[in-house]
Order: structure tokens, then sequence, then C-alpha cells
């Protein structure tokens, strides 16, 4: 009996050893497990008919190119391209696969529709273009008179009497800021139209400035000593 004790002993430890063994192998071994690259949060991508940025708008909507403007051109699909173009003597400007085009007169707008439609005739497909003014040279003013630097300037957007007068360098010590005209061309017919301008009343916020035109002639007259 005690030999047939020992035996149960012997088996009841193996099978709780076995059993033991088991439960551990059913465990998830405690490895450290290579983490999965887990992607950053994607950024929202627009759509492709919607990625492409607007044409930039001119200063002025109904601006017209003149000789010697200089344009910023750009196609921005399928391929991009940019180049900044100065209008030449007889209106035109030359394009990459197009060749010349008239711009004169026109809007940057009508400009850009010329291009983009001739692009899409068999040169690019569904071309995307923006044209903006750069710098307005066909567009100047004069300031004649007593200033210090008389002569012929561009006209930039704003550009009052007051502001002609300070790019030309100011009055000279001859020059009455009471006796300021601006002589503009008439619309249609030959002559100037006589618009005064009394610095002094402007200066003191008496009088509203005035706002140039292209072609407009900014005359100072000496003072009365």
């Amino acid at each position: 009996m005690k030999e047939l004790a020992i035996v149960i002993s012997i088996a009841a430890v193996c099978a709780f050893a076995q059993c033991a063994n088991a439960d551990e192998a059913a465990k998830p071994m405690n490895f450290a497990q290579p983490k999965a690259a887990v992607p950053q949060e994607a950024e929202t991508v627009p759509n492709a008919d919607t990625s492409i940025a607007e044409a930039p708008a001119p200063a002025t909507q109904d601006y017209k190119v003149g000789n010697e403007d200089i344009l910023d051109i750009a196609v921005l699909q399928p391929e991009q391209l940019a180049l900044t173009v100065t209008v030449s003597p007889d209106g035109s400007i030359t394009f990459p696969y197009i060749g010349k085009v008239d711009v004169k007169g026109k809007t940057p707008s009508e400009v850009q529709d010329e291009i983009q439609s001739r692009l899409a005739d068999g040169y690019l497909k569904y071309p995307v273009v923006s044209v903006a003014v750069k710098e307005s040279r066909s567009k100047k003013f004069y300031v004649y008179g007593e200033v210090l630097k008389p002569g012929t300037y561009f006209l930039e957007d704003n550009m009052t009497v007051m502001k002609a007068i300070s790019t030309a360098g100011g009055f000279t010590k001859y020059g009455s800021s009471s006796r300021v005209k601006v002589l503009r061309p008439k619309s249609g017919a030959a002559g100037y139209e006589t618009i005064k301008a009394n610095m002094k009343l402007i200066m003191n916020g008496l009088a509203k400035d005035i706002v140039l035109e292209p072609g407009d002639i900014v005359q100072v007259e000496e003072g009365v000593f």
C-alpha cells in the first residue's frame, strides 16, 4: 500500500506539472511585438478640380493693357510654366507654343482667356492660365513747373496730385502750393480740361485731393512775391 501511495503521489505531481505547463503555454508570450508603422494623419488634399489657384486679379478689373506694361503669366496645369513679359511697341507679346498674342487694349482677363483657348487648341490638355499686371508702364502722368524733378512718371493706383508732387521731389523754393492745376486730356476731343488744385487746402484737410488719370499733366506755377 505504501508503494501504491508513492506511485499515486508521483502521478499527481506529474499531472499537476503538465497542467501548469499547459496553462503556461496557453498564455501569450510577453515578447515586445514590433509596432506597425502608423501613418500620420494625412492632410486633406483638395480635389483636382479645386486645387488650382484662382488667377490673380489685376488691381482694376477693367484695366486695359498697353505698350510697355509688364505682365506675369503662368500656366498652372497640366504643365507649370511661369514667365514675365513686356508688351512690345506693337501691342503684342510672344508666348511659348502659340507665338504672338495681341494684348493691347484688352483686360488681363481677356488676355488670359485668349492664351488659354489657344493653348487648348492642340497644345495642352485642359490648360489653366493666370495673367496679372505686374507693372503698369503704359499709363503715365507728367509733372512740370516749379518742382525739383519735373518729368514723366508711371501712373500707379490711386496716384493723387499730392503724391505726384512728392514723387517729383516737391516744390522748388519758388513753387506755390496754391497755384497748382491739373491739365486733363479731353475725352474724344482736342485740348485739355483745367482742374485747379489748392494744395494748401488739401494739406489742411479742407479740400479733397485729386486722383490722376492717364495722360494728366500736373502744373506747378511760381508764386507771386
